[in-house]
């Protein structure tokens, strides 16, 4: 057990987690990395096999790969593909009129598959992942899975079988209250209280509570966090099935009188939407017959349902909160946010939480997190939630069953056939455009880092997998023309010669390599966050082609992700930035091509990093923040 007793009364630890999906345990994982006690509370007693997201973003691929779990999840894409092309197997054996050969596929919007073909991959964002924009085709089980064994592997306690049901909160912590759920559905009950601020017994006391614990989350609604929103319209099923008479199905995303269903991409999957409104009881267990007659109603054929395996039904509620914290209490997933599934958007954007909110709150367990720093969680996750909310609505949109959403489908249908077109869908539902707005005027500033190849033949992704930032030196950098003033350094001028002194000053906390990237010889120097952002970079010396353009902040699929939909961020330019904040906007492009072969480090680029040392990591070991 990682805790102890404080005051000789409740257990201690430093944090706790409600909810152990892949964003509860990715937070505990990242929390784990950096020495931060944690203990997850799981109501289930094991990982819920209901049928769910079937697809990774590049972002969400990214942050797997920086903790160097990316062949693990290169394995499970291989398993996929399999199943994929036993599917198309299945269909060719049953005799289906409609066998093609499969379109490389490149996503799709509200249904409307984009053509592979199409795709522009010259498009400078789809060439900045390294290995990690090759894996998408993962469903959200085998990450939960993973990550219960990396959690286990860093020693994070998750309690299984334990759900919370209160807590009570003060200036110095939080007194968690929960409860055992017994194996045959009884509840123990193991810490007094139920609502928070309640007066009741103390059960596990932390200093911080996040919640993780999903759309129906209890820690949202005991902290009073409001959660404004519209309305459902769908009730949407989905299963993994055996049936007869699957031939009848069309394959893929199929558009009808009646609504929407889909067939594949695995054997026995099928999805049905239907405009009738929200279910009557979402709590009811989902039956064979009722899969049956949505498939059919939807369908138009007599497909028999002889067995299902998993079952869920789902509507397109759309809700999130204001702040993600409040206090001593944060939020995380879809406790912070709903949506409809097309496109398994809230596995990722949640994935992009847990990323973003983790060395965050481990720095400030540790105290060196300067002033603000947790605040720009919200501020930096926010705004991308929000456009995920608009981007499923859109989808929303263009699949309902009447003449005026039939004839957006049909304009939407027409610009997804053309080259613009599905590279536009694809950008965004791969999330590769993704930019928080940083201070900085670089233009990799507030981006995924590019995955730099160092002349030694190293990655840049692959430095980060001990959970601290990164300074990139490029070696022999002579350092600016005239003096710089940089507080708490010494007369060094050249960025190469202060590398040591950042990698003392700021030990544990920053990892500095200093090296020549030969690809990418106008880079002089590049600050990323643990979180694989960039927050500082040198060396733009660079071609026209750097200007702002249109662009947005946001997360979805990946080329081979889930067959249910799309995902990302939409918007028109903008160039003014706030420190710690996010904006539906972006400059393009991710490389920045120079007219030198190299370019050095400028005074003026040398304060600035030094401004966002301290912005992002806090002062120098030895000095006051």
């Amino acid at each position: 057990m990682n805790m102890e007793t404080a005051r000789g009364t409740a257990p201690r630890t430093d944090v706790v987690i409600a909810g152990a999906g892949p964003v509860g345990l990715l937070l505990a994982c990242e929390l784990a990395l950096r020495g931060v006690r944690t203990v997850v509370l799981e109501r289930l007693t094991a990982v819920d096999e209901t049928i769910k997201a079937g697809g990774i973003n590049t972002p969400t691929a990214e942050a797997f790969y920086r903790r160097g779990l990316l062949p693990a999840l290169a394995a499970v894409q291989k398993e996929a593909f399999s199943r994929f092309h036993s599917f198309m197997r299945q269909r060719q054996a049953a005799g289906a009129g409609s066998i093609r050969p499969a379109p490389k596929f490149a996503g799709h919007f509200a249904g409307i598959m984009l053509r592979g073909e199409l795709l522009d991959e010259s498009d400078p964002d789809f060439h900045h992942a390294g290995p990690a924009g090759e894996v998408g085709f993962v469903s959200q089980q085998a990450l939960e899975r993973l990550l219960a064994e990396r959690a286990a592997g860093l020693g994070v306690e998750v309690r299984r079988g334990v759900e919370l049901t209160g807590f009570d909160t003060d200036a110095g912590g939080v007194t968690v209250h929960f409860r055992e759920v017994g194996g045959g559905g009884e509840i123990e009950e193991t810490g007094s209280g139920g609502e928070a601020g309640g007066a009741g017994g103390e059960g596990l006391r932390a200093g911080w509570l996040v919640g993780c614990d999903g759309g129906r989350s209890t820690v949202r609604r005991l902290a009073g966090f409001p959660f404004p929103g519209t309305d459902p319209e769908i009730t949407g099923r989905q299963a993994l099935v055996e049936m007869t008479g699957s031939e009848k199905l069309g394959m893929g995303w199929n558009e009808t009188e009646n609504g929407i269903y889909s067939h594949g991409p695995v054997p026995g999957r099928i999805l049905t939407v239907e405009f009738d409104g929200p279910p009557a009881d979402r709590s009811a267990p989902v039956t064979l017959e009722e899969v049956q007659a949505s498939l059919r109603r939807v369908s138009g054929t007599d497909v028999t349902i002889t067995e299902v395996h998993t079952a869920t039904r789902f509507t397109d509620n759309a809700r999130q909160v204001p702040e993600y914290r409040r206090g001593r209490v944060l939020l995380a997933g879809d406790a912070a946010h709903v949506h409809s599934p097309f496109g398994g958007q809230g596995l990722n954007l949640g994935i992009g939480d847990a990323m973003n909110l983790g060395w965050k709150l481990a720095a400030t367990v540790h105290g060196h997190a300067p002033d603000g720093l947790l605040d720009t969680y919200t501020a930096e996750r926010h705004p991308i939630g929000a456009w995920v909310l608009e981007w499923t609505r859109a989808q929303i949109a263009a699949m309902r069953p009447t003449p005026h959403s039939r004839a957006l489908r049909k304009v939407v249908t027409e610009l997804t056939g053309t080259v613009t077109g599905t590279t536009y869908f694809a950008k965004k539902i791969s999330g590769v455009w993704q930019r928080y707005d940083l201070p900085g005027d670089h233009p990799l500033t507030g981006r995924s880092a590019p995955d730099l190849v160092f002349a030694d033949g190293t990655r840049l992704g692959a430095q980060l997998e001990d959970g601290r930032g990164l300074l990139f030196v490029r070696a022999g950098d002579p350092g600016p023309a005239g003096p710089a003033d940089l507080t708490g350094l010494t007369g060094l001028t050249g960025l190469t010669g202060r590398a040591a002194e950042y990698a003392a000053g700021y030990e544990g906390r920053l990892r500095v390599v200093t090296a020549d990237c030969p690809d990418r010889p106008e880079l002089a120097g590049l600050l990323v966050r643990p979180d694989g952002v960039v927050a500082w970079g040198a060396g733009t010396e660079a071609s026209p082609g750097t200007e702002a353009a249109g662009g947005g902040t946001g997360g979805g699929d990946t080329a081979g992700g889930d067959a249910t939909g799309g995902n990302a961020t939409g918007g028109g330019a903008a160039r003014s930035r706030t420190a710690g904040t996010a904006t539906a906007t972006r400059t393009d492009p991710a490389t920045a091509t120079c007219t030198a072969p190299t370019t050095a480090c400028t005074a003026d680029e040398l304060t600035a990093l030094e401004d966002a040392l301290r912005r992002w990591f806090g002062a120098p070991d030895g000095m006051a923040v």
